[in-house]
This record gives C-alpha cells, sequence and structure tokens, in this order.
C-alpha cells in the first residue's frame, strides 16, 4: 500500500520530466509525509524524493527526528539520502529497486546500517523491485530515444 503511493509519487516526477523516484514516510500507520524527485524544477540538488518527504514529515511531527518512522522509496537511496535517513533516525527504510551507479544503502555503501554510525536504520530492500525498476527504466529508454541515441 505505501510502496504502491510512492510508485504513484515517482510517476508523477516522471510527468515533469524528474527522474521518476518516489517516497513516502509512514508514522503510526498513516503517511505523514510525501515527496518525489524535483531537484531541476526546483533548482535543488538536495530536492530527492527522500528529501523532500523527510522534510514535511518532520513539519508534520514538529521535530527533525523521525523515530520509529518508515520511509518507502521506489530507489535505493543515494549517500547523501542515507546520511539524512540516519541523520533523522529513522526506524526502517523499505526500497524497491537497487541503484548500481549511486546507490548509498547497498549497491556501493552500506551507509544506513553501518555499524561505524550512531544510529541504524533496517533495511527492506527489493518490494515491488520489478516494478520500480520498470518504471526508471522506461523513463532512460525515452530519454535516449529523444535524444536520439
Amino acid at each position: 500500500m505505501f510502496m504502491r503511493r510512492a510508485i504513484e509519487l515517482a510517476a508523477a516526477a516522471e510527468r515533469t520530466g524528474e527522474v521518476p523516484v518516489g517516497a513516502v514516510v509512514v508514522h503510526d500507520g498513516r503517511i505523514i509525509g510525501e515527496g518525489f524527485n524535483s531537484p531541476i524544477a526546483d533548482c535543488d540538488p538536495t530536492a530527492h524524493a527522500e528529501i523532500v518527504a523527510m522534510r514535511r514529515a518532520a513539519q508534520a511531527l514538529g521535530n527533525y527526528r523521525l523515530d520509529g518512522a518508515t520511509i518507502y522509496a521506489t530507489l535505493e537511496p543515494c549517500i547523501m539520502c542515507a546520511g539524512a535517513i540516519v541523520h533523522a533516525r529513522v526506524g526502517r527504510l523499505v526500497f524497491g529497486a537497487r541503484d548500481l551507479r549511486f546507490g548509498g544503502v547497498r549497491s556501493k555503501f552500506r551507509l544506513a546500517d553501518s555499524e561505524l554510525l550512531n544510529h541504524q536504520v533496517d533495511v527492506v530492500e527489493g518490494v515491488l523491485g520489478a516494478e520500480c525498476t520498470q518504471i526508471l527504466q522506461r523513463f532512460f529508454t525515452q530519454k535516449r530515444i529523444l535524444k536520439g541515441d
């Protein structure tokens, strides 16, 4: 259910020409923050889906700590987002597709549950992974077609 909402948000990002990644933050069984990639539209290199969703969740809770929250993201978070997830003390991260180029949680680095840090996030990967991967592949295939590659 929550990953489905993240997929809907990824589709919204795609409609605006952004890389299709969506994320929701869930606390006590309800969504308290959601977002999709918008660095191009916002002229903000930090406007990744997870960051946008966490900003909104923190405002909803009135706290920069997101203790007990779960983030659902369609793509494995990058190192920036993984660091923010740890810093916010998120309890659990659920993601769909691995990011083999920039993944900060499993593919390239293991920031979210590193024993070197003062907080470890419970990580679950592969939830609706085929669907999440398909959305990204379709987006980048279309981009290559439009560029003539």
